[in-house]
C-alpha cells in the first residue's frame, strides 16, 4: 500500500495549489481528480485576476484587499498566462451616481500597494478608443485596471510544479470511500477504467469544490461545519464587437454586472450570471433565459446588437461559495473557510473561495496541515515562478520577439500561442526541431504532434476535451470535426480504441 503524509481530493485550482504548496515544504502529497484537471468549476470563469470591485458594496473589504494584493503576486508567478487588464466602465444618469462611483475606484485603487497596474480614472467616452462600439447615451465612463487570466492553465501549471517538486498526480481517478485507521486515513481510489487501489495517507484534504458536502456525507463520513451555496455562472462567446484591448464593465439595471472581454483574438467573452443553481454540478449548462439576459445586457451597450444566433459558443460552471444567508446570488460572499477536524487524523475541508485567493488559501491549508505532520518548512510560494513563468523581466512581449528571432521557421501566429500556454517552457515543447517538419504531422492547423505528445506526457491529457477546450482554446478556431480527429491521433498514440479512452 502506497503511503503518502496528505492526500488531497479534488483537482480544481484549490486543490492544485494545495498540493503544489504541500510538496514544495517537502510534505509526500497525492491528488487525486475523479475528471481532468480544471473540468468543473476552475475552467468556468470570466478568466479575471480581480479584487472584485462589486464587493465594496457589500463592505467586503477584507475579501478585496486579500484579492488585490493576490493580484498583484499573480501576475508576477506567470506572466505568460496573467496579465493586466484596462476595464471601462460606462455610465449614465440612471446609475450609481458617479460620487459614489470615484470612491468605490479610489478605494479599490488604495486598499492594497498597485507596483504593475495603472489606477483609474475618469474618462469622456466620446475621445476615447473604448467609447466607439458604445451607444451615444453613454458620453463618460470610468476605467480602471484588473488582471486576466487564462484559468485552466493556472491549474495545470500548479499541478505540474506539484509534480516536479514529489506529488503524485491522478486524474480520472476518484475517491471512493475514505475512512479513519489509527493514526491516519486509508482511502480507496477508482480509475476509469474500474480498477481500485488503496492508499493511506496521515491527512486528507477535502477540496472538492462543488462535492465538498457531498463527499463529507458520502465518502469521508464527518460532520459538515459549513455549508455552501451552489450559484451558476454563465457565459457567451460571439464574434468579436470591438477592436481595442479594452474591457468592459456594464452595470445592469438588476444591480448585477456583466463584463465583456477581448478573447482569443477573434472574439469577446460575455458574462457572467448569478443563478441559484440545484442540479447535478457536473451537468450544469447556460439556459435560455441566462442567454437571453446576456445578449440584452449587452445590447444595452453596445451598437453592435446581437441575437442568440451570433453565439459561437457557451460556458457554464458552478461556483460552490460560502453560504452566508445572503439575501440573493450576487450578493453570496466569495470568501473561504477552512474546516480542520482533528477528532483522529487531521481532516481539512474547503468551503468556497475563488481563483484570485486560492495560493493564499493553499498556503493557509499547508499552514495548518504542516505542523500536525512534523513539518515546520517555511512558506515559499508568495516569491516563485509557476512553471514557464521564468521570463526575462516578466516581458511577454520581449520573450516572443526573442523565440521568433531564434526560431524565424516558426510562424508568428503560432510563435504567439505557444509562448502563451508555456512561457518559457515553449522550448520543451518544440524539442529539437529546426524545421516546422521537426514538429511532426499537423494534426488539425495550428495543431503538431510535437505538442500533443507533450499535452499527454506532462500535462495529463488524455481526450480532446483536455486538448481542444481546456489546455487550450483552439476549438474556436478549427473546423468541425477537430475533436474526431484529436481524438483518432490520441488512440494511435496510446494503442487503444477511440472506444476505450476516458
Amino acid at each position: 500500500m502506497e503511503q503518502y503524509d496528505l492526500l488531497v481530493i479534488g483537482g480544481g485550482i484549490n486543490g492544485a495549489g494545495i498540493a503544489r504548496d504541500a510538496a514544495g515544504r517537502g510534505l509526500r502529497v497525492l491528488l487525486c481528480e475523479k475528471d481532468d484537471l480544471a473540468a468543473h468549476t476552475s475552467s468556468a470563469s470570466t478568466k479575471l485576476i480581480h479584487g472584485g470591485l462589486r464587493y465594496l458594496e457589500y463592505y467586503a473589504f477584507g475579501l478585496v484587499r486579500k484579492a488585490l494584493q493576490e493580484r498583484e503576486v499573480l501576475l508576477d508567478a506567470a506572466p505568460h498566462i496573467m496579465w493586466p487588464l484596462r476595464f471601462v466602465m460606462p455610465h449614465d444618469a440612471g446609475q450609481r451616481p458617479a460620487w459614489l462611483i470615484r470612491c468605490g475606484l479610489f478605494l479599490y485603487d488604495h486598499l492594497a500597494r498597485r507596483r504593475r497596474l495603472a489606477g483609474s480614472q475618469r474618462i469622456r467616452l466620446d475621445r476615447h478608443p473604448a467609447g466607439r462600439p458604445l451607444q451615444a447615451r453613454y458620453p463618460q465612463g470610468f476605467v480602471y485596471s484588473d488582471g486576466w487570466v487564462n484559468d485552466a492553465r493556472l491549474v495545470v501549471l500548479n499541478a505540474i510544479d506539484a509534480a516536479e517538486r514529489g506529488a503524485t498526480i491522478l486524474t480520472r481517478t476518484a475517491c471512493v470511500a475514505a475512512r479513519r485507521q489509527g493514526d491516519g486515513w486509508q482511502a480507496t481510489l477508482q480509475g476509469a477504467c474500474g480498477q481500485q487501489t488503496t492508499v493511506s495517507a496521515r491527512a486528507v484534504v477535502n477540496a472538492a469544490g462543488p462535492w465538498v458536502q457531498q463527499l463529507l456525507g458520502g465518502v469521508i463520513q464527518a460532520p459538515a461545519r459549513h455549508a455552501i451555496r451552489l450559484v451558476k455562472g454563465s457565459h457567451i462567446i460571439v464574434k468579436r464587437l470591438f477592436d481595442h484591448p479594452y474591457a468592459y464593465l456594464f452595470q445592469n439595471p438588476d444591480q448585477r454586472i456583466i463584463f465583456a472581454i477581448p478573447y482569443e483574438q477573434d472574439f469577446t467573452l460575455i458574462g457572467t450570471t448569478d443563478v441559484e443553481y440545484h442540479g447535478d454540478a457536473a451537468q450544469v449548462a447556460i439556459d435560455g433565459d441566462e442567454v437571453a439576459y446576456l445578449c440584452q445586457m449587452s445590447n444595452r451597450y453596445f451598437t453592435q446588437q446581437i441575437s442568440p444566433a451570433d453565439i459561437v459558443a457557451t460556458y457554464a460552471g458552478v461556483r460552490p461559495l460560502l453560504d452566508d444567508d445572503a439575501a440573493n446570488a450576487s450578493g453570496v460572499t466569495r470568501d473561504y473557510a477552512l474546516a480542520l477536524d482533528t477528532d483522529g487524523a487531521p481532516l481539512l475541508s474547503v468551503f468556497g473561495g475563488k481563483i484570485t485567493t486560492y495560493r493564499k488559501l493553499a498556503e493557509q491549508v499547508v499552514d495548518q496541515l504542516a505542523p500536525l505532520l512534523g513539518n515546520t518548512r517555511p512558506t515559499w510560494t508568495a516569491g516563485a515562478h509557476l512553471p514557464g513563468g521564468q521570463l526575462p523581466g516578466g516581458d511577454f512581449d520581449a520573450f516572443v520577439a526573442t523565440l521568433q528571432a531564434d526560431k524565424p521557421w516558426l510562424p508568428a501566429a503560432l510563435a504567439l500561442r505557444l509562448a502563451r500556454a508555456y512561457g518559457s517552457r515553449v522550448h520543451t515543447v518544440l524539442g529539437n526541431a529546426t524545421t516546422l517538419a521537426g514538429l511532426g504531422a499537423e494534426i488539425q492547423p495550428g495543431l503538431y504532434e510535437a505538442e500533443l505528445r507533450y499535452l499527454v506526457e506532462k500535462e495529463w491529457a488524455t481526450c480532446a476535451d483536455d486538448i481542444l477546450w481546456r489546455r487550450s482554446k483552439l476549438r474556436l478556431h478549427l473546423p468541425a470535426g477537430a475533436d474526431a480527429a484529436v481524438d483518432a491521433w490520441l488512440s494511435g498514440y496510446r494503442g487503444v480504441s477511440p472506444a476505450a479512452m476516458p
